[in-house]
């Protein structure tokens, strides 16, 4: 049961660059990570939460395992967590 985080190397809002956490074992154990650490709600999408480079320390220093986007990809697969975008027909 793991929190992961990769590198804050994603462009977004405010001029931040952002990482994406995600849990390898549960939604649950996700949400918890999300609301200890102070991420809203809203920042969550689909199977991950987006969060601010400004986070990132604090999100290890609590206990998520720093990981590189590819590793955080391959467990969050691995545990059946990935949860794609739906397309909708044209």
């Amino acid at each position: 049961m793991t929190v992961l985080i990769d590198p804050p190397d994603w462009p977004g809002p405010r001029g931040l660059m952002w990482s994406h956490l995600v849990s390898d074992s549960s939604l649950d154990e996700l949400h918890e990570f999300a609301e200890l650490l102070g991420v809203p709600e809203r920042a969550f999408d689909r199977d991950h939460y987006d969060v601010p480079e400004t986070v990132h320390a604090r999100a290890v220093a609590l206990g998520a395992q720093a990981v590189s986007s590819r590793e955080l990809l391959r467990r969050l697969v691995a545990a059946g967590l990935r949860r794609r975008k739906r397309h909708l027909p044209r």
